[in-house]
């Protein structure tokens, strides 16, 4: 009995002394670790490394910058069967301890003493993990983890425990560039946590054991076991039951890894946000979780990207087919083999500009058999269906006519499909471009933006980089010059031959109309819906280079850097489609000038207004809008200097100033008068009613449209911009390395397509919407002929707008001849610089 009670007393104290040690060493420890232990209070303001993403008008995704995919979310954002998963797996008392399970540590600690192995089964809880991801590192070691514990035990001190969870499920890696469960819904499923069904969550629970080896694309076999321990943990804690059990663990692994996903293709508008943010704050643009909502609204942009695509897919039909992209080996001495192997490499293939990549298999007098991208069968394509791919030559020539499939393609070979209303068709990539803006014309918000047929393939933006010849695009801003010079829309202009001659008469310069046709005298409105060439060179001589050239910086032009001769008014200076559009947004509004912006606003991680923009508006007949506009009645009165203002936006509109109801509102400036902004409008109308794109009316029935094509000498450059109250867009077509489109490709036909199929869905159910008619505008009836008051009677006669002190007095009594024996010579300025199409024209057909 002695003997066991000296045992029990030896136990005893070797057990308190133990204890003791214990105790003096974690005080030891404490003494010695807590003053260097880091302020918990930092993970309330931790700024955890979020990509920037760039949104659209309407709330939807355009594209995400930066390495980490990460979407932080607050606890009452989390599904309530993810958090019942989660804890029931990593810490099903993490509701109960202060930071360290004592259970679970206890088992942890008896079994390093009988095993001495660091590496066994840990015992951490979710808070131990959070102060070891955030604070520490993964190295194991005494220290780090006596560390873990008092950091977990000052967290659960000072911190709830739903910010705890938060922070846990924000941090941790997933795997494929996912961070956070958020962004591994995302990634492995496609949806949003809340949309995830109770085996999904417990998929995303178990992750964070093995994120790379055991994810459902890595290891669906050790991944499904783990999502079944999950499961099983929850229905052991009951968060589920039974029969909830029973059906997820018999539910199939449906993950599959989803890059990222835009909502909808802008990525031209994206990279200038990207570029904007990234000048502004650096590499900080891609981590610090900004949310960029831009102007573009995603059905029009949708609609922009259509028709840009579906333009420049025709006009390459138009012009014959370049050839097969490429030839597939065949791997494999069986037929099967080598099949299977060409469609390998074929779903490697991408597609560009929504067209497929197909494997040509057979071919004969009367079909083509492909198997498109993605597919396992053959499809047929007619020969009827593709017989405009004859061999293109030259732009302008084109092979024989095609009798056999295997005049397009051979067996083994690449070409493109277009998936059509009516099933796939041949189609190729083409190698023209395009380009297509679209602004509000009362702020001047970017609706809609591509700079090219795709991204991927070109990410030269069109719109804002590409310097272009605009040919008879710019003619409105000269025939407004005009208008405020003494003309009128019934001015009697001559359409006759024109040959200029310089002072030492070496040089000839004889610009035609297209056709070389000539009508004699027009009146100006039809010199403008023609696109009459010679006609608009004697209006810009009557008026003036200097006087012209100053008046178009009313539209936001600089002087400097248009053309100082008499080329101005066959477009020959270089300028961009943003500010083509630009331009014709003061015509669309009434004679205001807006500034282009693209970005709405910017906020930071936690929603916080950064910038938003304060754009000046249009305000028709308010007198708080400053009025810039002056009658210009003679060249020596000073020109209005309006210099092209920045695209980027104003990084000054910040923090407390970004609230926009404390900010005035501002007004766009008056830069035409009501009454002159009328009567252009009214004279862009007929282009769309009667001239050159009466194409836009058949397609658009609506009596608001106005705008003007645009055609650059040898056709190297083709336009239309056209808008009504609501909206104005730019299309541009052209090659990259100004080849020539086509003798039979204008404005009218190669550019304005793209506009009409944009507009359809940006007027759709939307009411008329024009310039009313303003005091001092008056109609008359005149004879067109002579452009005086018409007698009764008088054939032809028809009714024309007036200002009020230029309505003719006089009727028309004669008829105004021209003689077409002998050119008109007259010496002219010598013209400076040598400008694409000197020696022609540049203009579109009239048709």
């Amino acid at each position: 009995m002695k003997f066991v009670a000296k045992s029990i007393r030896f136990l005893f104290w070797s057990a308190f002394a133990a204890i003791c040690g214990l105790v003096l060493i974690s005080a030891s420890m404490y003494l010695y670790l807590s003053p260097a232990l880091p302020d918990v209070q930092t993970l309330k303001d931790f700024k955890l490394q979020t990509p920037m993403r760039v949104m659209s008008a309407d709330n939807k995704l355009i594209w995400e910058y930066g390495e980490k995919r990460r979407a932080p979310l607050h606890y009452e954002q989390i599904p309530t069967h993810f958090i019942q998963a989660l804890i029931a797996i990593e810490d099903k008392r993490f509701e109960f301890h202060q930071g360290v399970d004592p259970i679970r540590f206890t088992r942890v600690v008896l079994d390093l003493l009988i095993t001495g192995d660091k590496e066994g089964a840990g015992g951490s809880t979710l808070t131990q993990q959070v102060a070891r991801n955030y604070f520490l590192s993964q190295q194991k070691t005494f220290t780090r983890k006596f560390t873990e514990i008092l950091l977990a035990l000052k967290m659960e001190s000072e911190l709830s425990k739903q910010e705890i969870f938060e922070l846990y499920i924000n941090k941790h890696f997933l795997g494929y560039s996912s961070y956070g469960i958020q962004a591994a819904a995302t990634v492995y499923y496609g949806r949003d946590i809340n949309d995830l069904t109770l085996p999904q969550l417990a998929m995303i629970a178990g992750l964070h054991q093995a994120p790379s080896a055991a994810n459902p694309i890595a290891n669906k076999t050790r991944a499904k076991r783990r999502r079944n321990g999950v499961l099983l943990a929850m229905r052991v804690n009951n968060y589920i039951t039974e029969t909830e059990y029973q059906q997820a663990i018999a539910a199939p692994i449906t993950a599959s890894y989803h890059g990222k996903n835009p909502d909808f293709e802008a990525f031209y508008l994206a990279e200038m946000v990207r570029a904007h943010m990234y000048e502004q704050y650096g590499e900080e643009a891609y981590t610090r979780g900004f949310t960029v909502y831009t102007t573009v609204n995603s059905e029009l942009q949708l609609a922009a990207e259509r028709g840009v695509r579906k333009t420049l897919i025709d006009y390459s039909r138009r012009h014959g087919f370049i050839g097969p992209e490429a030839f597939l080996k065949a791997e494999g001495f069986d037929p099967h083999t080598q099949l299977n192997s060409q469609l390998q490499q074929l779903n490697k293939t991408p597609s560009f500009g929504g067209l497929t990549p197909a494997l040509v298999i057979a071919g004969d007098q009367e079909k083509m058999q492909v198997i498109p991208k993605g597919e396992q069968h053959p499809i047929n394509l007619t020969l009827e269906g593709f017989s405009w791919a004859r061999k293109r030559i030259t732009v302008d020539e084109l092979g024989p006519k095609l009798t056999h499939a295997y005049q397009v393609a051979v067996p083994g070979q690449v070409v493109r499909l277009e998936q059509t209303e009516e099933g796939w068709a041949l189609a190729q990539i083409p190698r023209v471009q395009g380009a297509l803006v679209a602004l509000s014309p009362q702020d001047g918000s970017v609706q809609a933006l591509v700079g090219g047929f795709d991204y991927l393939l070109s990410k030269y933006n069109r719109v804002v980089q590409a310097s272009r010849q605009p040919g008879s695009n710019f003619k409105p801003f000269i025939y407004t010059a005009a208008l405020d010079k003494g003309y009128t829309p019934a001015t009697i202009v001559n359409d006759a031959p024109i040959v200029r001659a310089d002072s030492a008469l070496e040089d000839i310069w004889a610009p035609k109309n297209s056709g070389d046709r000539y009508l004699g005298p027009i009146p100006l409105r039809q010199a403008l819906y023609q696109s009459r060439n010679l006609s608009s060179i004697r209006v810009l001589d009557s008026i003036g280079v200097k006087y012209a050239r100053d008046y178009a910086s009313r539209f936001g032009f600089a002087p400097s850097r248009l053309s100082n001769d008499m080329t101005l008014i066959l477009g020959t200076s270089v300028m961009s489609p943003m500010e083509i559009a630009k331009g014709y947004a003061v015509f669309a509004n009434g004679g205001y000038v807006v500034e282009p912006f693209y970005i709405n606003r910017i906020e930071d991680i936690d929603g916080n207004i950064l910038f938003e923009a304060n754009p000046a508006i249009v305000c028709r007949g308010c007198p708080e809008a400053p009025s810039l506009f002056k009658p210009v009645q003679t060249a020596e009165t000073t020109a209005i200097n309006i210099q092209p203002l920045a695209l980027n936006i104003d990084e000054g509109n910040n923090s407390d100033d970004a609230n926009s109801s404390t900010r005035p509102t501002t007004y766009a400036a008056q830069v035409l008068s009501p009454q002159t902004a009328f009567l252009i409008d009214n004279m862009l109308k007929d282009v769309v009613k009667k001239g050159t794109a009466t194409a836009a009316r058949r397609a658009l029935p609506r009596e608001d449209l106005a705008g003007k094509t645009g055609t650059t000498n040898d056709a190297v450059d083709a336009w239309f911009t056209g808008y009504n109250g609501d909206m104005v867009a730019s299309t541009w077509v052209g090659y990259d390395s100004n080849s020539p489109l086509g003798i039979s490709e204008f404005g009218g036909k190669a550019a304005l397509p793209a506009w009409v199929e944009f507009m359809k869905t940006a007027l759709n159910n939307k009411p008329l919407n024009s310039l009313p008619q303003p005091v001092g505008i008056v109609q008359v009836r005149i004879d067109p002929k002579t452009g005086l008051l018409a007698n009764p009677g008088t054939e032809g006669a028809r009714f024309e707008f007036f200002r009020e002190n230029n309505v003719p007095t006089t009727f028309s009594d004669t008829t105004l001849t021209i003689d077409f024996s002998a050119d008109e010579t007259i010496v002219l300025p010598d013209i400076s610089g040598d400008t694409e199409g000197e020696t022609e024209t540049s203009v579109e057909s009239l048709f």
